[in-house]
């Protein structure tokens, strides 16, 4: 059992340690996008994170993973531990910017700009994720888009897409729905990814759960697509 210094400021001398970390280490910065939903809407961001959590333990135990549109990059280390190293890009690059700063040089992650409607990234990489990206593709890009992913995937890669369901649209606020112009339901997203994917599996999302019920009634879906089809 871990000892703990007696001389704790706190009450507790177990709960000295994150004050001793604090001071040596400072504040985690949620970054702008993260901190923007914090302050507007704080149960979203447990829903952004328990989509995360649900990619890390499906790629559990990859070595190179690759993240298509990380935003600010705040919730990649939840990615980070269930596997050893994540590429995350994004086509903004004020946002690769903002993560770069934020989180230094480090060896098990990176960042770079990239448009996937435009260039793929050489891997070959284990698996990728893209979650809230498609739905802001034009359904004339979003071919090209999942065929750019999959170059960049072994053969036998995973590549997961979460996206808002077509069906929650009507219950979105402005700000959510913005730039929404390619959302799916769980039917339309196993199709697109079946075109490219010989392995399919679509699950359904309401807040912080995942589930695999009525798809229709799903307010966040999620397709799982296994290996490449060439």
């Amino acid at each position: 059992m871990k000892s703990f210094k007696k001389d704790s400021e706190t009450k507790e001398p177990q709960y000295q340690i994150p004050f001793d970390v604090y001071k040596s280490k400072g504040l985690v910065h949620l970054g702008p996008i993260t901190s923007h939903v914090w302050r507007t809407d704080p149960r979203r961001l447990g829903f952004l994170l328990a989509r995360y959590k649900f990619c890390s333990k499906m790629l559990s135990g990859k070595s190179r993973v690759l993240e298509i549109g990380c935003g600010d990059g705040f919730a990649i280390d939840v990615i980070l531990q269930e596997v050893k190293h994540v590429h995350a890009v994004d086509f903004d690059p004020l946002f690769i910017k903002e993560a770069q700063l934020r989180n230094g040089i480090r060896t098990d992650r990176s960042f770079e700009v990239a448009d996937f409607t435009q260039t793929f990234i050489e891997g070959p990489f284990d698996a990728a994720y893209s979650l809230d990206v498609i739905e802001h593709i034009s359904k004339s890009n979003e071919d090209v888009f999942l065929k750019n992913i999959c170059k960049s995937l072994k053969p036998e890669g995973v590549c997961i897409i979460g996206t808002p369901s077509i069906e929650s649209q009507t219950y979105a606020s402005e700000w959510s729905k913005a730039g929404h112009i390619n959302c799916k339901s769980g039917s339309e997203l196993k199709a697109f990814l079946s075109r490219h994917f010989y392995n399919v599996f679509i699950f359904s999302m309401n807040d912080e759960v995942v589930h695999v019920g009525f798809w229709p009634m799903a307010h966040y879906i999620f397709g799982m697509g296994v290996g490449v089809k060439r």
